[in-house]
């Protein structure tokens, strides 16, 4: 495995640690100011004290930003506002921001996933009218894929759409949907033969729609997560009618459509644990200055350890995985594997964390001594999720199970 990088990679990250120099300062200085909710904790591990949902017009500042500096969708082509960045730019890329410990982004959604697919999947129609609305933050955007019947198994969903004249009518519920309760816009999979799953064939007759969620028919019910949170949501359709305009490749061809989000959001996932580094970095510095003793412990200590190891264990397997995309082989089992690193990792940090804090890291938010806002104490119990958000932990051991070391079925 080759490490270097070429010309043109150092070209991209010198050109985006300069930007950053030049700009995050002066942003970040502008909203401590202008923007009393604010706080520093409010990024640890893309998620603070008030959660992904707080500060959203920070986010949404932030993201606006970027796109003048063409680097909001920096993987887009060129001529929709990216950079055309490689698979290694974008690796790169992860890693500077994660370095710099920058804000979180409005729509994430939008950007890494939905975008590029109506990019690659979109009408010159659909294009124009979607894409500068993800880039410039005019609109929140959700995915919709989860339904109560078909979590972990996406073929068996369930939501109806029937074709009436040029409207789909949708019925049906989808589930643990994120941040749909202040999305405008959504990527939905539905149902468009209903026979497909009695017939055994349930990836047939599965269609991608663009749903308006302010239309008639539509309803959205927030659900509190463990941290007290609302991210996400249930999302009900009762008789709800979307244009066939705003469908999202052909009909039936909505499989195809789900799997270019899902291999987005699988690589994306792993390379989440490049920002681990610097998550655990900070939470021992934080403990140099409110908890100093706990860095006498020696089963403290030897936890950072293994968690500094395990981190740079997992930054190797996702270059692993990443010269296999290079080389355009197969990314499983790297891909699968990174992910359930994340998920360890992610929860193991958060656990070390509050441990290493003492009676302050127990401080939610609004308590007056808690440290950094509350940040390290909600993110103990929200990265629970982990083991649940962008593919079970079973899920992923089954995958690996049956493709990389070939275990009998019973």
């Amino acid at each position: 495995m080759d490490f270097s990088y070429s010309v043109e990679d150092e070209t991209f990250r010198d050109e985006l640690t300069a930007w950053l120099d030049e700009n995050l300062p002066k942003f970040l200085a502008e909203w401590a100011t202008s923007d009393p909710d604010a706080e520093d904790g409010d990024d640890i591990a893309g998620a603070g004290s008030g959660g992904i949902m707080g500060s959203m017009e920070r986010r949404r500042a932030w993201q606006r930003k970027l796109n003048e500096g063409r680097w909001a969708a920096y993987n887009w082509p060129v001529e929709w506002g990216g950079r055309a960045a490689t698979v290694t730019q974008s690796v790169i890329y992860a890693e500077t921001m994660a370095r710099y410990r920058t804000p979180g982004i409005f729509n994430a959604n939008g950007l890494w996933q939905i975008g590029p697919m109506i990019i690659r999947w979109g009408t010159d129609e659909q294009k124009n009218r979607w894409v500068p609305n993800i880039l410039d933050a005019v609109d929140h955007w959700c995915q919709g894929f989860t339904e109560p019947q078909a979590g972990s198994d996406l073929a068996n969903l369930r939501t109806v759409a029937i074709r009436d004249g040029d409207d789909y009518v949708l019925d049906g519920q989808k589930t643990f949907i994120s941040s749909a309760h202040i999305a405008k816009w959504g990527l939905f999979l539905v149902r468009t033969d209903a026979d497909a799953i009695a017939e055994k064939r349930k990836h047939d007759g599965i269609t991608a729609l663009i749903v308006d969620l302010e239309v008639p028919g539509v309803e959205i019910r927030p659900i509190r997560d463990i941290a007290g949170e609302e991210m996400f949501c249930e999302v009900f359709f009762d008789g709800a009618r979307v244009p066939v305009s705003y469908r999202l490749g052909g009909e039936g061809e909505g499989w195809k459509v789900a799997m270019g989000t899902l291999e987005n959001e699988r690589v994306g996932t792993a390379s989440l644990a490049i920002g681990m580094r610097s998550d655990l970095d900070a939470m021992i510095n934080l403990a140099k200055a409110v908890n100093p003793a706990a860095l006498d412990d020696p089963e403290i200590r030897e936890r950072i350890a293994r968690a500094h190891t395990e981190i740079e264990y997992t930054k190797l397997l996702n270059y692993r995985a990443l010269s296999k995309i290079l080389k355009n082989q197969k990314k499983w089992p790297e891909v699968q594997i990174a992910k359930l690193q994340w998920s360890h990792l992610a929860q193991t940090l958060a656990e070390l964390a509050v441990d290493l804090l003492g009676p302050l890291g127990m401080l939610a938010k609004g308590g007056p001594d808690a440290v950094d806002g509350g940040a390290w104490n909600r993110l103990y119990v929200f990265q629970r999720y982990t083991s649940i958000g962008a593919g079970t932990t079973e899920v992923q051991k089954n995958i690996i199970a049956d493709r990389a070391i070939n275990l009998p079925r019973n």
